[in-house]
């Protein structure tokens, strides 16, 4: 399965277990608890990238990546996107310096503080 067709296929599956029982799916139990239980494991995974990468384990560093993608797609799909966006925002900044880009939404319009 190529890397595209591997990222349509978990969004469509997170789409679906997102209406599943909590009981019977992880992906359905996080929408559930709402929120902050998505951020929260996305916090958690983040912080075992970095323990990963400062004990120098390469492999244990691609498992918790990709746990921390998934969980990133979980917040994704809660938020009522897809990895396309993300993938299609990242098309748009190529060519694009990575400081210019930064200066770019440096200079924009604050985001919205208001908190949900």
């Amino acid at each position: 399965m190529s890397n595209p067709d591997l990222i349509a296929r978990l969004t469509a599956v997170l789409e679906e277990r997102k209406a599943a029982d909590p009981q019977s799916s992880y992906v359905a139990s996080l929408h559930h608890k709402g929120q902050d239980a998505i951020l929260k494991k996305i916090g958690e995974e983040a912080a075992e990238v970095i323990m990963a990468s400062k004990d120098q384990q390469p492999n244990k560093v691609v498992c918790e990546v990709a746990d921390l993608w998934f969980h990133c797609m979980v917040l994704l799909s809660h938020h009522g996107v897809g990895a396309q966006e993300v993938l299609a925002e990242l098309g748009q900044r190529m060519g694009v310096s990575g400081l210019q880009e930064k200066a770019s939404r440096t200079h924009a319009a604050p985001h919205n503080t208001h908190k949900e």
